[in-house]
């Protein structure tokens, strides 16, 4: 069950609508954020607009794979105790620190941020909901000004938007990980949330979120590349390439220590499946099969979830830190072998590679046009962070946010803008 610390929020504040639950508040406010609204306009896999193709010119966007996390998540954690609105909640959220032109822009604002602290998507979605999204301003303790504390959203919702529950160079089995939830300028907030947490153990809501996630972007990144023409389904049967697949999957999408063998006797059980969308050739019988293949693989591997976990917790409400959620082996297998696929046929072609050489020569030179002009180009919010900042370092990391709430179409105005010749600038 959920008790007052897991409703309670950073700064107090009345309910103006009584009878809602805390998580229903939480789940309203993520829903009518402008952070959630820009992911819209952010790559998810494929970039909106890359190709000449009717298809590629509306792929899944950011925006779309959250709502269909969010669908998974919700009846997920529903049928295993969770409070709905409160892993949706998460599942809204989960990716709204990610920045223009998706994991490629992540790793292009790493580079920049190196020397400030670094850059990752969920670190950055934390601070977003703690800090940068103006909904609630307080007193500060110590100046009296009025800061910002973001939604507000309760500990449990941040809690369960925690996909990594540790700092920078603190991942519990590989301190050489990139992946991190939090910044060393929002630990006060982090260590709120995460009191009375285990060190590094993410709770149930944000593993249901974290398997929704995987259920979501695997399935439907298939389903896209099968849309689109880049994956002929024949070549699933064909050694070859099911051996480029399952490199791709060891190490990826799956431990090392993973045998080609078991992945290939997942991929076999999925194209055993009479539901197999076999012989994809685009016609409208053909895309309604598909529809119903991504629906059966979605309850395939959400039903196998939740079935291995009401075997090893029983039938009550699994919530917080009361269970580990359970996915049996074989299925991660399956969802790996899906991820691999899309990698292996959607994001090596060689025009995305060019695309994405492309995206990061944006990124660097847009920071490094707005670290010279700053606090030109600045959107007002961050210009009068970028005032108010304290040092060089803080200054950097306003320009890191700023750059990081910038949907692919703006990212490539502005650094057109701030990069065309003097005298030549719109």
């Amino acid at each position: 069950m959920y008790d007052g610390a897991a409703t309670e929020r950073w700064a107090t504040e009345p309910d103006k609508r009584p009878g809602r639950t805390a998580f229903q508040r939480d789940r309203a406010r993520v829903l009518h954020s402008a952070s959630l609204r820009r992911l819209a306009g952010k790559t998810q896999v494929v970039t909106p607009g890359s190709s000449s193709q009717v298809w590629d010119a509306s792929p899944r966007t950011r925006l779309t794979h959250s709502l269909e996390c969010a669908q998974v998540g919700r009846e997920l954690g529903a049928a295993l105790g969770c409070d709905p609105d409160l892993v949706e909640a998460a599942c809204l959220s989960h990716d709204m620190g990610h920045p223009p032109f998706g994991h490629n822009g992540e790793q292009a604002l790493n580079d920049f941020a190196k020397d400030c602290g670094g850059f990752e998507g969920n670190a950055q979605s934390l601070r977003l909901l703690t800090r940068l999204e103006p909904k609630r301003f307080v007193p500060s303790a110590e100046s009296g000004e009025m800061v910002s504390v973001g939604l507000n959203l309760t500990r449990a919702a941040l809690d369960a938007a925690t996909k990594y529950p540790w700092p920078r160079g603190a991942h519990p089995t590989d301190p050489g990980s990139v992946k991190f939830g939090v910044y060393e300028d929002d630990l006060p907030v982090f260590d709120w949330v995460r009191r009375g947490a285990p060190a590094h153990r993410k709770c149930f809501e944000a593993q249901v979120m974290d398997w929704s996630d995987d259920v979501a972007y695997s399935v439907h990144d298939f389903e896209d590349g099968l849309h689109a023409g880049h994956l002929d389904p024949n070549c699933l049967f064909a050694e070859p390439e099911r051996q480029e697949i399952f490199a791709v999957a060891i190490g990826r999408y799956v431990p090392e220590d993973t045998s080609p063998d078991e992945l290939s006797a997942a991929l076999d059980r999925l194209l055993d499946e009479e539901w197999w969308p076999h012989g994809y050739d685009g016609s409208a019988v053909a895309q309604a099969r598909l529809k119903d293949a991504t629906s059966q693989l979605i309850g395939r591997f959400c039903l196998s979830a939740e079935g291995a976990t009401r075997q090893a917790y029983g039938t009550g409400r699994l919530t917080r830190y009361a269970a580990e959620l359970v996915v049996p082996r074989e299925v991660r297998h399956e969802c790996a072998v899906l991820k691999a696929v899309a990698d292996r046929y959607v994001m090596q072609r060689d025009e995305q590679e060019r695309l994405r050489a492309d995206q990061r020569i944006v990124i660097a030179e847009l920071a490094d046009a707005l670290t010279a002009r700053a606090p030109e180009g600045l959107d007002p919010q961050f210009r009068a962070l970028f005032t108010g900042a304290a040092d060089d370092r803080a200054r950097k990391r306003v320009i890191v946010d700023q750059i990081a709430c910038f949907t692919d179409a703006a990212a490539r105005s502005l650094h057109a803008r701030l990069t065309a010749p003097r005298g030549h600038r719109p």
